[in-house]
This record gives C-alpha cells, structure tokens and sequence, in this order.
C-alpha cells in the first residue's frame, strides 16, 4: 500500500528501524490481502456528446432536463451518436465506482466492486469503455455477469450551450442477493455503498442485495460507508434516513444540500454535529466554504490543535482536531471533534468538473482508513493502535488529504482521477502521519 503525503523515507512502511516499544515480531506478510475495501455500484458509462436541436426533438427528449429512456432507444441513440462521431467523451460512471477507481489509483491498492457487467463486451462499446477508464488496481472478479446493458447516462449538449440528459438504467439494478461473496466483505476494511441503492425501483433485486452485504459487515464488524449522492433522494423521506443511518453505518459522506435535507441544519457544522448522533464519522462538503469532519475519540486521547482555533455555530469547534477518530462504541468516554479546511489555494481558477468531488474526497478518507488497518495488520503492538482508532491520521491532516483530492478532480474533465497526485505537494507536510 502506498501512503499519503510527503513522509520521510525512514517512516515508509516497512520500516528497518523499528519502535523500541515493539517485540521482535515479524511481519504479516498476508496483511495487505486483508486491507481493501468494498463497494456495491450501479455500473454505469458517462456519455457525453454535441448535438442539434432536432436531434433532442427526434428522441423526444426535454431540452435542459433528465429524463429517463427506455433500452431501445437508448441502443438508436448511442447508435446514432458513434456513426456521426457526436461523442466527445465517454467515461466510466457511478459514484461508488469513481470512490474506488480513485482510492485505487492513490493507495495503488485492491479495491472490489460488485455490480452488474454485460457478459459480451464488444471493443469500442460502453461496457469496454467502462473497463478502459477503471483502475486495473480495481478487482471486477466479482461482478454479476448480465444479458443486457449496464446504466448510460447521456449528456446532450446543443449549440446554445444547453445541457439534456437522458438515462437509461439498463440493468444495473439486476445484482442479487447471492452475488454478494460474504468473505469478501468479511475480510475487508470498510464496505461502501451509497443511497440510491436502496431506493431502486419495486421489483428490483439491487436494495436486497446491499442489506445482504450490509448485514454481512455489521456481522463481521465492517465499517459500513454511505455517500447521500443526492438531496432529492434524502429530501423524500428524511426520517427513514435517519434511522437507516442509526442501525447500520459507521460512516457518512454528503455535502451541505444533502445535510441540509438530512438534519434541517443550513449550516454545514450544526449538520454534521448531528448526524454524530447516528453515526461514528462525518465528511461534509460545502462547496466554496471548504470541507468539514466530525467524529469521536476517547476523551483521554483527544489532542489540541496547533492551528488557530476557529468559532462558529459551535465555539472553538476545531480545538481537538489533532485527535484521531475512533468509533463511538469502542470510545469509554467518546468526545466529540471537529475540524474545517477552506479550498485548497482558494480552490481552482477554472473548473473543469463538480461531478465526483465529494467522492474524491471519500476516497482520501477510505484510503486513510484502510492504510491504519493495514499497519495494525502488520505492527499490532505499535503505540499507534494502544486504541482501537478508525483512522492512522488526524481529523485535520484527513481533511487536509481529501481537500487535495477533491481539488485534483475539479481541475479536470473525468470524475476519475487520471494520475496520482504530484509528488512535491508544498500543503502536505512531512509530518502528515505523525498527527
């Protein structure tokens, strides 16, 4: 695994100098076989393409808005487009699958979807490119092979500058309940999922499925991952969310539209200290204000900040930001903690991009997470896990980590981070895994 961060080379694991705190015991060569995460998406491609006003007429579609569209003419309109050469880009989709995809490429590190894939992929076709922009770090071994189509999503762009979308789910929502591999998940640091799983249409297997893998984690003790992925889905039924969030997840990601929906809080902060009262750790994203976390540790852990103490609707709120998190049951005394970043250098002078910035942001999240069991895997006596913490870092060097991420992915076309981030980062301190 690699770790974030400018480090030192002597504190690159594994190490030759070892804490003199420690046995002499030997390295779990295996450990890294155990230090990956899991997702459930639904498969789907990002077509984007210029056309006309009557192509939009033709298919029926309404000019600047979405709408979802059956196979068929989903299969003529992507026809259409490739024999006119309209496409001018086309990318792997799904918000699990850009978390993954993205966690992959900066951990350089296993990471399982399970979904949905057709099982005759001809070169050139949605499906392949689908293959073509995902990690090859990223394990397919798992996916439920389909006689169908996976999900497309159309932009249509006309010359006015207009953007229409048309969706078509194909069978993305197909995955079964017996398609989830339970050992996968059993041995896995963390399972994601996101909330339009659970709201699929009636009839569809995909909900089913994600219980099942749901309740394979809480079984195995698995941190369970939810990304909101739209206010519209929380807006329907706020309550139901609520106590989904109770009974199964440990952590939580969203921005301040879908908190707002959540937890009837406007203010980002107020949100996230919140939904602390479901959960075990939040990420929040608020655009131009920067990025939020909250979440426990053991109050005789908690550590003072050495940044300037910042106030809002909560004084001095980021106090103890130099703490690690922890899960609140596995916390005697829990005390809660928070943190707040501002966009990295006053965020990009052009965004290419707002699709996926959240789940950058995830990725950095799920990558620090992971990379604590994999070292707890490896040292378990290390002074490093006298607690049961859920993440290696800080609250504050996590946000600082997943504010560069979801920078990284504003300043480009793809949802999909195209390369690791630069090696000289001047915001990234040697010190990153030391607080």
């Amino acid at each position: 695994m690699k770790f974030p961060g400018q480090r030192k080379s002597k504190h690159y694991f594994p190490v030759s100098l070892r804490d003199p705190l420690l046995s002499s015991q030997e390295l779990i060569n295996s450990a890294g076989d155990h230090a990956y995460i899991v997702g459930i998406d639904q498969t789907l491609v990002d077509i984007e393409a210029k056309v006309d006003d009557d192509f939009i007429q033709r298919y029926q579609l309404s000019q600047g808005h979405s709408l979802v569209i059956e196979d068929a003419i989903a299969e003529r309109l992507y026809r259409e487009l490739t024999e006119k050469n309209l496409i001018s880009h086309e990318f792997a989709g799904g918000t699990i699958g850009n978390t993954l995809h993205n966690y992959s490429l900066l951990a350089d590190n296993r990471s399982v979807l399970l979904g949905t894939m057709c099982n005759n992929i001809q070169i050139g076709s949605y499906a392949y490119r689908y293959l073509c922009h995902t990690s090859s770090r990223m394990d397919l071994n798992y996916l439920q092979g389909i006689n169908g189509p996976i999900g497309r999503c159309f932009t249509l762009i006309t010359e006015n500058g207009e953007r229409t979308f048309a969706i078509s789910p194909g069978l993305m929502n197909q995955l079964r309940p017996e398609s989830i591999p339970e050992q996968i998940i059993a041995e896995s640091s963390a399972l994601v999922i996101t909330a339009y799983l659970v709201r699929c249409q009636p009839g569809e297997p995909m909900p089913a499925a994600t219980m099942q893998a749901i309740e394979y984690a809480k079984k195995h003790d698995v941190p369970v991952v939810l990304t909101m992925g739209t206010k519209f889905v929380i807006a329907d039924d706020p309550a139901f969310w609520q106590d989904f969030l109770a009974k199964y997840v440990s952590v939580v990601a969203m921005n301040e539209e879908e908190a707002l929906e959540l937890t009837g809080f406007n203010d980002p902060l107020l949100a996230a200290d919140k939904v602390l009262d479901w959960v075990d750790l939040v990420l929040c994203t608020a655009g131009v204000d920067g990025l939020y976390m909250a979440g426990f540790t053991e109050s005789a852990y908690k550590r003072e900040t050495q940044h300037p103490l910042l106030s809002g609707a909560i004084k001095q709120f980021n106090r103890y930001e130099f703490s690690r998190a922890m899960r609140k049951k596995d916390c005697q005394l829990p005390f809660r903690i928070y943190s707040h970043i501002e966009p990295y250098m006053g965020g990009p002078e052009k965004i290419m991009n707002t699709n996926g910035a959240g789940d950058g942001a995830l990725s950095a999240l799920l990558h620090d997470i992971t990379a604590n069991r994999f070292h707890r895997l490896n040292i378990p006596n290390s002074t490093k896990h006298s607690l049961p913490f859920l993440t290696y870092s800080s609250l504050a060097q996590v946000c600082k980590y997943a504010n560069r991420v979801s920078y990284q992915v504003l300043i480009q076309h793809s949802p999909r981070l195209t390369r690791s981030l630069p090696e000289k980062e001047d915001s990234l301190e040697e010190s990153y895994w030391e607080r």
